[in-house]
């Protein structure tokens, strides 16, 4: 059991993402609505938000900036005071994840965007480490790098669907209770 709870904790992106699926699906079953295209992908994307953006943001923040060399030493580098930039920046992305599990497209496009970019920048890290300093840590090679690479492309392919759906007017997002009211003429 310590083993498991081990990897689940190390290999974090996973387990949230894995995590987000599994709510995603009682939230389908549980339903009272039709399980459509859009019931179901909405809710995958919003329980995606939450965990793979949102608590796993939340989570590496608090790895790096109270276990920064913890996390220095999983990802195969030493300990520098970028790890607290490095948690700041990750609370930011996961406190936008969790908002904008809620919110319209526009809000759930930045929640996509910012993490793109630096999960993307941080797999070329990856890599040049792996090339560079024959860097093959956990944290560096492992699964790490590989939701570094997927998280945002399932992110990008979310929106996709939700932009669809929105275009065909079947969306259910954003939520009935969030819609603005219509501008005064």
């Amino acid at each position: 059991m310590e083993g498991f709870i081990a990897f689940a904790m190390g290999n974090f992106t996973l387990t949230f993402f894995v995590i987000g699926l599994v709510v995603s699906f009682f939230v389908i079953v549980e339903s009272r609505v039709p399980r459509t295209g859009p019931v179901v992908s909405e809710a995958i994307f919003k329980w995606f938000l939450i965990f793979s953006i949102g608590v796993s943001g939340v989570y590496n923040a608090v790895f790096h900036i109270a276990f920064g060399k913890m996390a220095a030493e999983f990802i195969g580098w030493a300990d520098s005071p970028f790890q607290t930039e490095v948690g700041f920046a990750s609370l930011g992305m996961g406190v936008l994840g969790l908002i904008a599990a809620w919110r319209s497209f526009d809000m759930r496009l930045a929640a996509i965007i910012a993490p793109a970019c630096f999960l993307w920048g941080a797999a070329g890290g990856h890599i040049y480490q792996m090339i560079v300093a024959n860097n093959f840590a956990p944290g560096n090679a492992g699964i790490i790098f590989w939701s570094d690479v997927l998280v945002p492309v399932f992110g990008f392919f979310f929106l996709w669907l939700q932009r669809r759906y929105e275009l065909e007017a079947r969306s259910v997002a954003p939520y009935p209770w969030f819609r603005r009211p219509a501008p005064i003429a």
